[in-house]
């Protein structure tokens, strides 16, 4: 009687190369649907699409009935309006040669509705003078510092002084406030929700004073993922969770409330067994992001691994079942961190029924599609 293949596992596993990336779309699709259960509605949600930069899964996204989109580059955001999205959402101001693309991507695809962050009035005004120049608009979100200290302004008489600049500014018009909260990462549920609370409280402040003041506010958009569920109790915002379409081993660890399951695995193999208790394999920092401290990646069928030297194409691990393996054999691993992982790959092998039977490109890797 043969052994029954887990979850992870291919049958033609001897047919695909190592190191790679694995995506199971069923599991993609679930995670997509408690995504938009914890929102309450899909038009509540602005997934970022840096997590998977996939077309394929943006298009799992779209059919889902979510519309909108947060990108980290022009390259996400070209992605995102070709695969049909009604709003897409640059995180930060394009400055220098960016903003003649952004223009030119807003000429591209007139269907969407394209949306920038600004936290600097200097970069606002050229933005607007571009889009002016050219008959175009873009939404203008202020970027509010909530506790990160990344980018943003501070929710202050400044934030509301710049929010007023926009509304006059042509070439852009003022759609809300932005408050990323990805300092507050606290394991625990309560100790968390009390942080993202205090952290709410000048963003909402701004918001009320801007109303008074008779500016649009048509939304402020809150949080990442380990705050997702959070703000989504909150009628009063939207939401913009990445990481929960293929879930990781370190948000995994640390919130296991969530319903998330991983969705991207890594396959790599054993090359080499250099001595007692050790095995080599070849998933080096250029497979698996190295952002995050030892263990950057967890393995499903050797849970004990421990990393002991990592590099660019090797990853040597102590293992007190060593001796199970042999050189070949097969390792299947959840990525600590999946979001950076997934840019380190050109395409990904997608599995059906313990089949690998196609292969996502990662549309976005790079910073340049065609604008």
């Amino acid at each position: 009687m043969s052994k029954p293949v887990p979850w992870y596992g291919l049958r033609n596993e001897a047919e695909i190369f190592s190191p790679t990336l694995l995506v199971y779309p069923d599991r993609v699709e679930r995670n997509i649907r408690h995504t938009i259960e914890i929102a309450g509605d899909a038009k509540r949600l602005w997934p970022h699409v840096k997590t998977h930069k996939m077309a394929a899964v943006l298009a799992m996204q779209i059919a889902a009935g979510i519309d909108k989109f947060k990108c980290a580059t022009i390259a996400e955001a070209e992605m995102t309006a070709a695969g049909g999205a009604a709003e897409v959402l640059l995180a930060y101001a394009p400055v220098g040669p960016n903003i003649v693309r952004w223009r030119r991507l807003i000429e591209a695809f007139p269907r969407a509705r394209f949306g920038a962050l600004f936290d600097d009035p200097a970069a606002a005004h050229a933005c607007g003078i571009e889009l002016h120049a050219h008959g175009l608009t873009c939404a203008a979100m202020i970027d509010l510092d909530c506790g990160m200290g990344r980018t943003g302004i501070a929710p202050d008489d400044h934030a509301a002084a710049l929010y007023a600049l926009l509304a006059r500014t042509p070439g852009i018009s003022p759609a809300g406030l932005h408050a990323y909260d990805g300092h507050i990462v606290d394991p625990n549920l309560e100790t968390r929700r009390a942080q993202c609370d205090v952290a709410m409280i000048k963003v909402f402040a701004i918001r009320d004073r801007l109303l008074r003041d008779g500016l649009p506010v048509p939304r402020v958009i809150c949080g990442g993922t380990p705050t997702f569920a959070l703000h989504a109790e909150h009628a009063d915002r939207d939401c913009s969770p990445g990481t929960t379409v293929f879930w990781d081993a370190g948000y995994g660890g640390k919130y296991p409330e969530l319903p998330f399951e991983p969705a991207a695995l890594l396959l790599t193999r054993v090359i080499s067994k250099p001595r007692s208790g050790r095995l080599c394999v070849d998933l080096g920092y250029k497979a698996v992001s190295a952002d995050q401290p030892h263990p950057r990646v967890q393995f499903l069928n050797l849970p004990d691994a421990k990393a002991v030297v990592h590099s660019e194409e090797h990853l040597a691990i102590e293992t007190s079942e060593a001796d199970r393996f042999q050189v070949g054999d097969a390792l299947y691993g959840v990525p600590q961190h999946v979001c950076p992982t997934v840019a380190l790959h050109r395409e990904a092998i997608v599995v059906r029924d313990g089949l690998a039977c196609d292969r996502w490109t990662v549309t976005a890797r790079d910073r340049v599609i065609t604008i």
